[in-house]
């Protein structure tokens, strides 16, 4: 990384260069299609299999959370919006060595998980046509959804937008059909009742510790929704569309996640879910769904190179940001004509194409590797969200400006700081499970790394 130069303000640069193109039903997808992934479609299985009903807790209390992190970062984008989002504001109220770790720990975060989804879709890819083999699929979706990357803002987000809204049109059928369901009203079903709540061991099977290690499970499922901050710097009014989306996002995954949790809990015993098994597809089949393991492979390949999509994008933009702010090469600031960061977007989506060797040698390694290399690395961006906003909060107090502020956080200070000791309260869950603890130690070291480089960039040279 070059030694840092004096730069414009970031919020200048993207301002007069970046493209202006999305839409607000863009913007609002980008954010769904970011959170909506393989966690809700497959991995609820494993979170219903440890916590038993209670896994609604879990998910309450992680959409809770999230609900608190997005009002904090709604706060300080609607007030600025840029590209580099919270890495801009955590540079505002922390520092450039913090604006810099932020930005560098989200890019990195970003780039191996998208990585994991190429392999994640390319194993679905396989499994339904398993002639073709898993590198090929990853070399595939990589270099279409690359081109994708490189067209203007608008194009981009009409793909994503149709993209997205195939996953969410399922989430949102599977919603109307288990409600149907529950109450006995679709052919040769019956009303379910509270059978499968408060029978089989109860609502809590496994006690609060089952809830507790539910919530380890589920506390990263709604990473992606903050692309909304990022993805707003690049519509015809970022405030606005930051301020209305924020809020719509937010209702719509606690329902979609939240709803569709609680049809599973209530249609199946909880001991009959299984890691292995998406609930939808098992949920689907018993109230006469035809093909519905197919029709589901189908839309969770969908979501995850949605999710794919929209976090290639993500990590572009704060990629280019940094490089505004003197923290990255500044070849990341070049743009197309349509105001594309096409250095940026190659760049971002160079550890995909590095997936294509890795699943060429060993393809059965490659997922679990990378996602326990991702370890805890949103959890820390959450926790700079929350700090940050406390303290440039607190200075618009002191300036006098809070009241202007087109975003305000509910309770203020009080609901940041339970938002705060809740994310501390999580990394205290991860030290006290093996498997978690190795990730909280790979997302450390990451952090560490990074800081240090930054407070080396910055020693003066004599």
């Amino acid at each position: 990384m070059p030694a840092p130069r004096p730069a414009e303000p970031v919020t200048a640069i993207e301002t007069r260069s970046l493209g202006t193109g999305f839409r607000r039903r863009h913007v609002t997808m980008l954010a769904i299609s970011g959170a909506i992934g393989a966690g809700l479609f497959v991995g609820t299985g494993a979170g219903i299999k440890t916590a038993g009903p209670g896994i609604l807790l879990s998910y309450v209390v992680a959409g809770l959370l999230m609900v608190l992190v997005m009002r904090m970062l709604g706060e300080m984008a609607a007030a600025e919006p840029s590209s580099g989002s919270f890495s801009v504001y955590a540079e505002k109220a922390l520092g450039r060595w913090a604006g810099f770790t932020v930005g560098w720990l989200y890019w990195s975060l970003l780039v191996v998980v998208v990585a994991a989804e190429a392999t994640a879709a390319a194993g679905i890819a396989n499994g339904l046509l398993p002639r073709i083999p898993q590198w090929t699929w990853v070399l595939l979706f990589m270099a279409v959804l690359t081109v994708v990357n490189l067209f203007a803002v608008r194009s981009f987000g009409e793909f994503e937008f149709w993209f997205g809204a195939i996953k969410v049109t399922a989430v949102v059928g599977f919603l109307v059909l288990g409600t149907l369901a529950v109450f006995g009203i679709l052919p040769g079903t019956t009303p379910v009742g509270l059978d499968n709540l408060t029978g089989h061991g109860g609502f809590l099977p496994n006690g609060l510790q089952g809830v507790l290690t539910g919530l380890l499970a589920v506390a990263f499922s709604f990473g992606g929704m903050e692309l909304v901050t990022i993805a707003a710097a690049e519509s015809e009014d970022p405030a606005d569309s930051i301020r209305r989306t924020t809020r719509t996002v937010i209702v719509r995954l606690l329902l979609f996640y939240v709803g569709s949790v609680a049809l599973m809990v209530l249609l199946l015993p909880w001991e009959t879910a299984s890691a292995n098994t998406s609930p939808f597809v098992t949920i689907l089949e018993r109230i006469g769904v035809p093909s519905a393991a197919l029709l589901m492979s189908f839309v969770v390949l969908t979501s995850l190179l949605s999710a794919l999509n929209a976090n290639l994008y993500g990590a572009s933009r704060m990629v280019f940001s940094l490089a505004g702010r003197g923290e990255a090469p500044r070849a990341m600031l070049k743009l197309s004509s349509a105001g594309v960061p096409r250095t940026a977007v190659l760049a971002s989506v160079a550890f995909g194409f590095v997936a294509v060797l890795l699943n060429f040698l060993a393809p059965e390694h490659v997922l679990p590797f990378l996602l326990n290399a991702i370890g805890a690395n949103i959890l820390l961006v959450w926790i700079f969200v929350a700090v940050s906003q406390l303290r440039l909060r607190k200075a618009a107090e002191r300036d006098g400006t809070a009241a202007e502020l087109p975003v305000r956080m509910w309770g203020f200070p009080w609901l940041s700081w339970v938002a705060l000791i809740a994310m501390a309260g999580v990394l205290v869950l991860m030290w006290t499970d093996a498997d978690a603890r190795t990730q909280l130690f790979t997302s450390g070291a990451v952090a560490v790394l990074i800081v240090v480089i930054s407070l080396l960039r910055r020693r003066p040279r004599r």
